[in-house]
């Protein structure tokens, strides 16, 4: 197996030429078969290139057939490359999502979250994307009532990434319409990934199965 090229310097995206951190880029690798391979957690072998993670520039990167030339090899991406990555990045966070819960940091249920939220122990809030719009109010006003308890009175975030089919989808028996993310390492991964497919996704809010998303209340 070949040595990861993933140094600092290298970090520039091969759409906008700029530089950034890891985790506001995408790795992609060649595969074995030509294909280009999205390598979210950074540890696939051989020569990788960097795309901003953002849909539109993932899909530029294709338009362009930049791939092949940044990896320097009869790499090929189709056009279902962008929607691919807002796969995986959904896997990734609905294993989170799953790692949190078993870490008691990550509950469900509207009451749940009302007195999490309430109780300053919420991250972040999350809704499906049809959850009735009356469940959703009524954690906003927690969210509302909350932030007045803080010191810099910022209400914490709140997410809707997700259709409830989705989300069983994803999670199975673990699916649910409203839910938070609470203190800890894990409940702050899955903050941290929710936050980085919201970006990903962009105002385009492509769902991850297919299906259009909407934007946060």
């Amino acid at each position: 197996m070949g040595k990861k090229d993933d140094g600092v310097n290298d970090r520039m995206c091969i759409v906008t030429r700029e530089k950034g951190e890891a985790d506001d880029l995408i790795r992609f690798v060649a595969g074995p078969d030509g294909s280009v391979v999205p390598d979210l957690k950074r540890e696939l072998p051989g020569r990788g290139c960097w795309v901003k993670a953002e849909r539109v520039i993932v899909d530029k990167a294709v338009a362009r057939k930049l791939f092949g030339r940044a990896l320097k090899a009869e790499a090929k991406a189709g056009p279902e490359l962008g929607a691919e990555v807002d796969r995986l990045m959904a896997a990734q966070l609905g294993g989170m999502m799953n790692m949190a819960r078993k870490a008691g940091q990550f509950i469900t249920g509207a009451l749940k979250v009302d007195q999490a939220v309430r109780a300053l122990a919420a991250l972040a809030v999350f809704h499906a994307t049809d959850a009735a719009a009356d469940g959703v109010r009524k954690i906003d006003q927690a969210r509302k009532a909350a932030s007045f308890l803080t010191e810099d009175e910022m209400e914490i975030p709140s997410f809707k990434l997700f259709s409830e089919g989705e989300l069983e989808g994803l999670l199975g028996q673990n699916a649910f319409i409203h839910a938070a993310a609470l203190a800890g390492q894990a409940g702050e991964g899955v903050v941290k990934r929710a936050i980085m497919l919201e970006k990903y996704r962009g105002d385009a809010r492509v769902g991850a199965h297919g299906g259009a998303g909407q934007p946060n209340q």
